[in-house]
């Protein structure tokens, strides 16, 4: 994949991360100001009630288990879809046409799997972290230090990815230094998590849904109003004012190496599922059919978005790239004013005004809190219930001193996401995203998935399996064009391609397979011989209540 592309990657991927070294601040939108702090102010009421509902382990993690299935749609949704949804695929269509547009399928197609394989067994199974499904019948301990860990690497790099974000998205719309900003959405994401635990978290989501799929509606509407509402006079206008002409209509870069396409492909897929933040919203619901139900109502609410996202893309083309008042020094075809990711900002102004620039800077900002949230309750989860109360308690810890521990780790990653995301504002920092589908797709979702479908697997098979395939990810990603090239600066790359999924997720079920059909241990004959217990569980759900209840 080229150096365009990887940029491309970082641009789709990291509002705003590949601005890093954008020299102006853009001047204070004091409308998106006002609109933040209404926001601000109405998600810690939220905090302040959620507070005073949540009373335990089961509140904290999952809120009581009591979240519909529509209302746990809207917080998938609003989970999933960060300010990169909006900002970054918008910009890669407004730059690339249809190369985008394919980028933007990649980050949907994974979600019938989620639907069709994985839902009910999630809900029937865990109680509080995909940790308990791959555990269920292999050994506690080891197993879930493994998981723990997959966990940790996936929410620490996202975790990063959206502080770098959050940082630049702010210094260039609201006119605050960059560590400033990163110290706010620090400060509001602890609050959110240590006093509300999940019940704050999923309506902090919910809200973000609605208003990113609100403020996106809107812009697509006022802005198909400039074409008649003629999809047609769009594509042809689009095609019209591209510098590339009906090239953008047709497949470039991204298709240019088959074997990067495929392995990108794979990662998006399949990362899908592997990531913890989206498979703990699972056990928010009361039983299997909810969660089904929130899983078929997260893909209609985030496909219909990635579309209109599409469609702002387009019409960007149109009334964003043929205004010299939005590239520096007017140059039409040059940098953007606030760098590449500003697009729909840009978009909205033109056809709403600061007023509305304002309303979507906020919302945009509010993602960002919400994933960020997210992804901190599943990272403190991994902590607290799966290494702390299981492995190192064994069990015997108290649902206060669990909780007290969770919020020392919210408070330790907190801490860390802040100081890390101020680390790596001046560097390109593309490689993390490949990094955390890269490590879900090999690490966590070959173990999750043949832990909940295949008899054969044993403990021994499992921890081989997910290692090699975590560590295999992280070697090939540190060595390909897009870290060892652009990152660390050799000349050539070690590993060709700058995606690991082909390679690694096949490398971690092979190894997976041989290493359980090895073994011939007492403890593997049991294992297997518990499938069958499990197998009903997660089937019809028997014990599930039970275990979600305390």
């Amino acid at each position: 994949m080229s150096a365009r592309l990887i940029a491309s990657l970082a641009t789709a991927l990291l509002p705003a991360a590949a601005l890093a070294d954008t020299p102006a601040k853009s001047p204070i939108n004091y409308a998106a100001i006002g609109m933040f702090f209404v926001f601000v102010a109405a998600t810690l009421a939220i905090t302040w009630w959620a507070a005073r509902q949540t009373r335990s382990t089961s509140d904290f993690y999952t809120a009581g288990g009591g979240i519909s299935g529509f209302q746990n749609g809207l917080a998938i949704a609003g989970d999933y879809m960060s300010a990169a949804t909006l900002l970054g695929l918008s910009s890669l269509v407004f730059a690339s046409g249809y190369d985008g547009f394919v980028y933007t399928i990649g980050f949907f197609v994974g979600w019938p799997i989620i639907t069709f394989l994985m839902a009910e067994r999630l809900r029937n199974l865990g109680r509080y972290t995909f940790a308990d499904i791959v555990s269920y019948r292999l050994d506690q301990s080891r197993v879930r230090t493994f998981a723990a860990f997959g966990s940790l690497t996936v929410v620490c790099c996202y975790l990063i990815v959206q502080m770098v974000g959050a940082g630049q998205l702010i210094k260039l719309l609201f006119g605050l230094d960059y560590p400033v900003a990163v110290v706010v959405v620090g400060v509001l994401m602890l609050v959110y998590v240590i006093f509300g635990g999940m019940i704050a978290t999923t309506w902090v989501q919910i809200i973000k849904a609605v208003l990113l799929l609100a403020g996106g509606v809107s812009l697509a509407w006022m802005a198909l109003a400039e074409f008649d509402f003629s999809l047609n006079t769009l594509a042809q206008r689009a095609v019209d004012a591209h510098a590339q002409g009906w090239s953008i209509m047709g497949p470039a870069s991204l298709m240019s190496n088959p074997v990067n396409a495929v392995s990108m492909s794979l990662g998006l897929v399949f990362g899908i599922a592997g990531l913890p933040h989206i498979l703990m919203r699972f056990f928010t619901v009361p039983n299997a059919k909810e969660a089904r139900k929130s899983v078929f109502y997260a893909t209609g609410f985030i496909g219909f978005f990635f579309l209109v996202v599409c469609v702002l893309g387009f019409a960007a083309i149109v009334i964003v790239g043929t205004n010299p008042a939005y590239f520096v020094d007017g140059k039409i075809g040059g940098v953007l004013v606030g760098g590449g990711n500003m697009v729909a900002m840009h978009l909205a102004q033109a056809v709403g005004g600061n007023l509305f620039l304002g309303f979507l800077s906020a919302v945009a900002f509010a993602t960002i809190l919400a994933v960020v949230a997210g992804l901190a309750l599943a990272g403190a989860s991994a902590i607290s219930h799966d290494l702390y109360a299981t492995v190192i308690k064994r069990g015997q810890a108290s649902e206060k001193q669990e909780l007290r521990v969770s919020r020392i780790a919210t408070v330790g990653l907190g801490i860390i996401a802040i100081l890390l995301g101020i680390l790596f504002e001046k560097m390109n920092v593309a490689f993390l995203v490949g990094l955390t589908f890269g490590v879900a797709a090999s690490a966590n979702f070959p173990v999750l998935i043949m832990a909940m479908y295949w008899k054969g697997l044993t403990t021994r098979g499992a921890l081989y399996g997910g290692t090699v395939g975590l560590v295999t990810a992280l070697g090939m990603i540190i060595l390909s064009p897009a870290v060892w090239v652009t990152v660390l600066g050799h000349d050539k790359a070690i590993f060709p391609y700058d995606h690991p999924a082909l390679f690694s997720m096949p490398l971690a079920f092979l190894t997976m397979i041989v290493v359980s059909r090895l073994d011939t241990s007492a403890r593997a004959r049991a294992e297997r011989q518990a499938f069958d217990d499990q197998f009903v569980r997660a089937q019809t759900g028997l014990g599930a209540a039970s275990a979600s209840s305390h």
